[in-house]
């Protein structure tokens, strides 16, 4: 909500006022690997899901940095490699409003042995999981992101 003083950007909610701009990545270990996190009972929505990782982007960031950055944060490791796989726009309702993110979609080669759970206020667990076993729930989104980028992650 807009009050005096404050700037109308900070006012408006990504995704709820405006569009909102999310960096997502689907982390693999170069061996067909792809690493998947819980989101825990405190997280913003759909708890208890797997899926990908992924963050805003923030006025004034690049994309590779927030990329760099959600990679570091979410799971301790550092990029080695990544790859743009497309974007995808996002409908979704959120506590009874409706949600328009544009999501740039990445796989991102990172080294297994830096791996941990860098934010577990958001994540209960994490896991190496083959692209035929993955397991469930899944977050109601993430059937459409590895619909869409099924020819990329076939060749990991």
């Amino acid at each position: 909500m807009y009050t005096a003083g404050m700037s109308l950007a900070a006012a408006l909610k990504k995704g709820q006022d405006c569009v909102g701009v999310a960096v997502v990545f689907l982390i693999h270990d170069g061996k067909g690997n792809i690493l998947l996190h819980k989101r825990s009972k405190e997280a913003r929505d759909e708890r208890s899901t797997w899926d990908a990782g992924g963050g805003g982007l923030e006025f004034g960031d690049t994309v590779e940095e927030t990329l760099r950055r959600e990679v570091q944060e979410e799971f301790c490791a550092d990029v080695i490699e990544y790859e743009f796989m497309g974007f995808r726009d996002v409908h979704r309702t959120h506590e009874g409003r409706p949600t328009h993110w544009i999501a740039l979609d990445f796989k991102v080669l990172v080294d297994p042995a830096q791996v941990k759970i860098g934010e577990p206020h958001k994540v209960d667990d994490i896991g190496w999981f083959r692209l035929e076993a993955f397991p469930s729930p899944l977050h109601s989104k993430f059937p459409r992101f590895l619909e869409q980028h099924r020819h990329f992650l076939e060749r990991l």
